[in-house]
């Protein structure tokens, strides 16, 4: 995509993100369209429903996460870390996604060796974190098929989104959300939401970095997203705690430079933090919090780095997400530093799921 259509479409995507938080005269003006989406949409749904549209059991139980809005909510974290409990309570779990942006045929495994363009960033990551066997299909009936033949042992599947893909006969839903909630309650395009706020599920995670009290639907959890130390992207043994990149610390890799008078002084760093993520002032966010104070630097979600986005950033240190780390191995600039972040789920969350696998009543 060329810059200038480019810079155009972010341009209409943040006028959207700000027009979707309230009732204005946008949202109203578009109100039509959206009623037009929710008859179509609400028909695929009862047509599934009354069976006149074919679900499909992969024989195995299915866990699907996903979201009800538009745009990162932090479905990723979420599946890393269900997938990392479920393998605790004893299960052997694989994982099914879209695979974002990939030009797939058929349903496609996915190893940490993948790269990214043939899999998708998301599905990439998930592997590499998980050790999981992890395959990619916009079909997610043939990919969760496909990945049993080839996985006897799996006796989970987490979907990795689709929540609306209804083919898919799922056990669990597990909504996620983030701070934003519904915004102004209206469907697309009105509003950012693909299905109502009523929508059944079996439970709901927010992920809520600014500690709000948490809406009162039933089975709602919070999702705490902590950063970890930071991992050099050409040097991944090398790690630093988040407050190394603080001002007045100790540029990664730069010696102390000297003041007028001849006493040693620590610099001042000069840090970037970029994000090609749903939600980038989230990571930015975080970054604050652990007292840092980048210049920052957001891009489109699934950022494709055809093209190096940091050859003309002046910096120390460029903090990045995994999702974009997975993406920059062809960029060999020492100054990259990779951002994980760990899901922390609630217990409860985590019982009521087995629960459910198990068909025990989970009230």
């Amino acid at each position: 995509m060329s810059g200038p259509v480019s810079r155009l479409k972010e341009r209409l995507e943040a006028q959207f993100a700000h027009a979707w938080q309230r009732r204005g005269t946008l949202a109203w003006a578009l109100t039509p369209l959206a009623a037009i989406f929710a008859a179509v949409s609400g028909a695929r749904r009862a047509a599934f429903a009354a069976g006149w549209l074919k679900s499909v059991r992969v024989g195995v139980p299915v866990v699907v996460v996903g979201n009800v809005t538009v745009g990162g909510t932090g479905k990723t974290p979420t599946v890393i870390a269900l997938v990392e409990a479920l393998r605790a309570a004893g299960y052997s779990p694989g994982v099914v996604s879209r695979g974002y942006g990939a030009k797939i045929a058929r349903p496609t495994p996915v190893t940490a060796d993948t790269p990214a363009r043939l899999c998708g960033d998301e599905p990439l990551l998930i592997a590499r974190r998980t050790g999981v066997p992890v395959w990619v299909s916009p079909d997610r009936v043939a990919a969760a098929t496909s990945l049993c033949g080839a996985h006897s042992d799996v006796d989970v599947i987490v979907s990795d989104d689709g929540l609306q893909h209804y083919r898919l006969v799922r056990d669990v839903e597990i909504v996620v959300f983030d701070h934003r909630l519904g915004g102004n309650g209206f469907l697309l395009p009105a509003g950012p939401l693909r299905e109502p706020l009523s929508r059944r599920r079996d439970a709901t995670l927010v992920n809520n970095p600014f500690e709000r009290a948490l809406p009162p639907w039933p089975n709602t959890f919070a999702l705490k997203l902590e950063p970890g130390e930071a991992w050099h992207l050409a040097n991944p043994a090398l790690r630093r705690p988040l407050a190394q990149f603080a001002a007045g610390a100790d540029a990664p890799g730069q010696n102390a430079r000297t003041s007028p008078d001849g006493q040693a002084s620590q610099p001042a760093l000069r840090i970037v933090a970029a994000a090609g993520i749903g939600s980038p002032e989230r990571f930015f966010a975080t970054l604050r919090a652990a007292g840092l104070a980048p210049q920052t630097l957001p891009l489109p979600d699934h950022y494709a780095y055809a093209t190096n986005p940091f050859a003309d950033v002046s910096a120390d240190a460029i903090l990045v997400t995994e999702k974009d780390a997975v993406k920059l191995g062809a960029w060999n600039d020492a100054r990259i530093w990779v951002v994980p972040v760990e899901a922390a789920l609630d217990h409860r969350l985590i019982t009521l799921v087995v629960e459910k696998l198990r068909g025990r009543s989970s009230a």
